[in-house]
């Protein structure tokens, strides 16, 4: 019996014990949970300090044209999330303070690794993002978090993805690089995101409610990448510790409030890296780069700050010696309600540009000089540029289901010249429980 198999049982069981909702009926277009409210036990639950968070997204992907491989196939990937949170002010009297559980659950195929990029090169970005990290349960967030001075201050600590706090952005596109916490994308080996965890501490001000600076130290251990590790806390390997930093500006413009976030960070690790850049195949005690992000509303819909376009961009700056990705930008936009007979349903458009490290590519590829020419087992081609491009159009069925199919285009798959340019058909979905 498959393990998706066991989750759609698990999940059908336990909507049939809950019964009908109170507040919210199961399966109600305007309910947030597709089970209602557990005729009323999760409202009741809430109050108390108990908040769940069930949900489930699949990414599908075929590709239409194009990319190393030409066999048309479909690659499905998928994640499950249960986690709980507990407010310790309303269970236990612990002012200002809360505890967060999260298990992952991820399955499925990468249609970019099986069918778009050539074997001897490798994947740049992906087209789909919930694919990655191996289709294992892992304990993704495990964490305490204190909150001083009337929130001035927050301190974390626990197992924590670096992508929770750092680089974020909103996003709902299907493209790796169209998304959020992008150095952990590129740097490699030392910056995890979701659902990789490390163990942490992080803290936060808040100097106003428009401007806030905040500062991690996450423990570096590549043992929280084997998939044999999921579940496990207490594995050694630590190898040094990556220090994020990051200075934000969260401001609501105009007499309409437009949202907008606008972030600065750069990161600094303690791990010992190769260096590619060196002839003796040396190693650098440190690595560092840069990153930022605009997120910025700029029209609403009849007054409506709900609805209306935001604008985007993204951009990373990786050491040179170090990095597999050294510089990456994106730009884009989102549209939220478009038509007024559909006010929740939204849109995107967006553009990556991506470089592989010039010498991480001499560098992986000075093994060549040792084999007969391309055709011969282990040959690796070049990398350099990858573009990617994502539309998407997400239908709001009810509060707790959206799809949205959408259209990629990549061009140089894999950051390969040689790699035909590659059309994919995309379709997620999610859905809360």
């Amino acid at each position: 019996m498959n393990k998706r198999f066991h989750y759609a049982t698990f999940m059908l069981g336990l909507w049939c014990a809950c019964g009908q909702a109170q507040a919210y009926s199961a399966f109600g277009q305007d309910s947030p949970w597709m089970f209602g409210d557990w005729n009323g036990k999760r409202s009741e639950l809430s109050n108390k300090g108990i908040d769940f968070d069930l949900r489930y997204i699949s990414e599908s992907a075929w590709n239409a044209h194009g990319g190393y491989d030409h066999d048309r196939t479909v690659r499905y990937s998928d994640q499950w999330t249960a986690g709980i949170n507990f407010d310790l002010d309303k269970l236990l009297g612990i002012s200002n303070a809360e505890f967060q559980f999260t298990l992952t659950d991820r399955n499925g195929d990468d249609l970019t690794a099986d069918r778009l990029v050539n074997p001897a090169a490798g994947n740049v970005s992906s087209v789909q993002e919930v694919h990655g990290r191996g289709n294992i349960t892992r304990i993704t967030q495990l964490w305490y978090r204190q909150r001083f001075y009337d929130d001035a201050l927050a301190i974390k600590v626990g197992r924590i993805p670096v992508g929770d706090d750092f680089a974020v952005i909103d996003s709902n596109f299907q493209n790796l690089f169209l998304g959020s916490g992008e150095p952990g994308n590129q740097a490699g080996g030392i910056w995890y995101n979701w659902p990789v965890s490390q163990w942490a501490t992080t803290a936060r001000w808040n100097f106003s409610p428009a401007y806030y600076a905040q500062i991690g130290f996450f423990n570096i251990n590549p043992s929280n990448l084997d998939t044999d590790h999921g579940l496990d806390l207490k594995h050694s390997g630590t190898t040094g510790t990556l220090i994020p930093v990051e200075f934000g500006w969260t401001p609501k413009l105009g007499a309409e409030g437009l949202a907008g976030k606008y972030k600065l960070g750069g990161y600094y690790s303690t791990a010992d890296a190769t260096d590619y850049d060196a002839d003796d195949e040396g190693t650098k005690d440190y690595r560092v780069g840069a990153y930022y992000v605009i997120q910025q509303q700029v029209t609403t819909h009849n007054g409506d700050a709900s609805r209306g376009m935001s604008l985007f961009s993204m951009g990373t700056w990786n050491d040179k010696d170090t990095a597999y990705i050294d510089k990456y930008i994106s730009i884009g936009m989102s549209y939220t309600g478009p038509f007024d007979a559909r006010p929740k349903d939204d849109f995107g458009i967006g553009l990556a540009w991506a470089n592989v490290n010039d010498n991480y590519d001499r560098y992986t590829r000075r093994s060549n000089e040792d084999l007969a020419g391309p055709a011969s087992p282990g040959y690796l081609v070049a990398q350099g540029e990858e573009y990617d491009a994502e539309i998407y159009y997400g239908f709001h069925m009810a509060n707790w289901l959206t799809l949205r199919p959408n259209v990629q285009y990549v061009i140089h798959p894999g950051g390969n010249s040689d790699t035909d340019n590659a059309i994919v058909g995309g379709f997620m979905a999610k859905v809360d429980f």
